[in-house]
């Protein structure tokens, strides 16, 4: 069985030296061994025990308090990872709100106001709005649409409206190359020029779940949005026409 130095148990569990020496003169944590010349050796039971002490300190439990639980004959190891794994998970998902609040903040701050749900599906009809969330909620999570709209968010109603008008420039550009197919070299740079432009909307390359529901807020607004498409050709056929190329590119590109 190995032992462990003072210093290298030091490195191992990120507590410094003097920190080592504090908890043997508390009789929280005592070597294993204590050479003749004096050095500390700690073998496994101790690297177990520090592994405790640094859970409950993580947990804010003053070190006097530790060592009576510690020390308890009552003591489970088992049970006590269990009630450290629930405090932790719980603590994390304080954290997590926390973070989310932050980020609302500083979206609100760098934009001076945070853009409405309306906003973000500017051009669709109110009743596409709320069907076509709560589809997505639906099929890829809170967590995930929430994700997409603060990112969206964050872009401001400026770069928002450029993003726009370049989707729907490529989108017309795509009605004319509808005839060549999905696959035409034309269309094919059309659509890589749009991804593009999807990236933009989340600050970065996106996950599977978020270019899926991208891509469906994108068609969504190009079938609301009768300007785009010529008389007699409902918005729908270039919606279906730019899934069908953009399922060709992702192809090519996985």
């Amino acid at each position: 069985m190995d032992n462990y130095s003072v210093k290298k148990l030091s490195r191992l569990a990120g507590v410094s030296v003097r920190t080592l020496h504090l908890y043997d003169k508390m009789d929280l944590l005592k070597p294993s061994v204590r050479t003749n010349a004096g050095y500390r050796l700690y073998g496994e039971k101790e690297l177990l025990r520090l592994q405790q002490i640094l859970f409950y300190r993580e947990l804010d439990f003053p070190l006097k308090e530790i060592c009576i639980i510690l020390d308890d004959p009552a003591f489970d190891l088992m049970q006590a990872l269990e009630a450290h794994k629930a405090a932790l998970l719980a603590r994390k998902e304080r954290i997590n709100t926390l973070i989310g609040t932050i980020e609302k903040t500083l979206v609100t701050l760098k934009n001076n106001t945070m853009l409405h749900a309306e906003d973000l599906y500017e051009g669709i009809p109110q009743d596409k709005i709320t069907a076509h969330r709560t589809a997505a909620i639906s099929q890829w999570g809170d967590a995930t649409i929430a994700s997409v709209e603060n990112n969206l968010r964050a872009l401001g109603k400026d770069e928002m409206a450029a993003i726009q008008t370049a989707l729907n420039n490529l989108t017309a550009q795509l009605l004319a190359l509808m005839p060549e197919g999905p696959d035409n070299p034309a269309v094919q740079q059309c659509i890589e020029q749009r991804q593009e432009l999807v990236d933009r909307l989340i600050g970065g390359k996106p996950e599977a779940g978020k270019l899926d529901y991208l891509r469906k807020m994108a068609e969504l607004h190009t079938a609301g949005n009768a300007a785009i498409a010529p008389d007699g050709l409902p918005g729908r056929e270039i919606a279906v026409f730019i899934s069908e190329a953009t399922g060709y590119y992702l192809r090519k590109k996985g």
